[in-house]
């Protein structure tokens, strides 16, 4: 055997040998880098309904519960009616106070709203409406919240103190009963105000009292996707 032909066929299956191991190395390399983390929302926040806030013009969902609707009324220990709806509201409006709000992003909705687990003074929340009775564990979508959902139950606390509707079943009935006299069934109610283009939906706290003038640019909405698709924003609770 020509030994130059054995020495150059030996250095190219080391070359080739080494091309292997970068390519399979970098491979390797490039899968297991961990991706970076969202930049969380932090700042102020206003708050817009018991489960809702708005940072710096973002809206934030708070991830895995849903308060009661600001209209909605529940069932009291002795019998009556308490209005847990703005209860809830004012709520987490007291845990916030002046405090800057941090939330961690999980994703959004589909009215674009940014889900989030908020945290004030490193108080959950999200866990803390629910533990105190202001919110359900929105098992449809997550069960993160369901043992606090089962302490404030057994508590008795907030809405758990006697018979309360889910606020999902509100909001559903609430629909029902407008889409039976809105246009073509479109029940959300687009306004126009100082406030900017703003919609109402049925289980909102002005949704009886707006009138929707089409001359002036108002009009209604099948949906809230569709509301927030043609840019307008939700009311904020009172």
């Amino acid at each position: 055997m020509n030994p130059d032909r054995s020495s150059k066929t030996s250095r190219r299956a080391r070359l080739s040998a080494g091309a292997l191991f970068l390519f399979i190395f970098s491979g390797v390399a490039a899968v297991s880098a961990p991706s970076p983390s969202p930049t969380p929302v932090a700042g102020k926040a206003r708050v817009v309904d018991g489960d809702t806030l708005e940072i710096d013009g973002e809206r934030v969902r708070l991830e895995g519960i849903d308060a009661p609707e600001t209209t909605q009324t529940c069932g009291s220990a002795s019998g009556g009616q308490w209005p847990c709806g703005r209860a809830a509201t004012q709520s987490i409006r007291a845990q916030i106070g002046e405090r800057d709000v941090t939330c961690d992003r999980r994703g959004a909705d589909k009215y674009g709203r940014t889900l989030a687990i908020c945290f004030a003074d490193g108080v959950n929340l999200n866990e803390a409406m629910v533990k105190r009775g202001f919110a359900w564990a929105f098992v449809k979508y997550s069960n993160e919240f369901v043992a606090a959902e089962q302490e404030a139950r057994a508590a008795k606390v907030g809405v758990w103190q006697g018979p309360a509707e889910a606020p999902w079943n509100v909001r559903h009935n609430a629909w029902r009963t407008a889409e039976s006299t809105a246009p073509n069934g479109c029940a959300i109610k687009g306004n126009i105000s100082e406030g900017g283009h703003i919609y109402h939906a049925p289980w909102s706290a002005w949704y009886d009292k707006v009138r929707i003038d089409e001359a002036r640019g108002e009009r209604w909405f099948c949906s809230e996707a569709d509301a927030v698709a043609a840019g307008w924003r939700p009311a904020a609770a009172p």
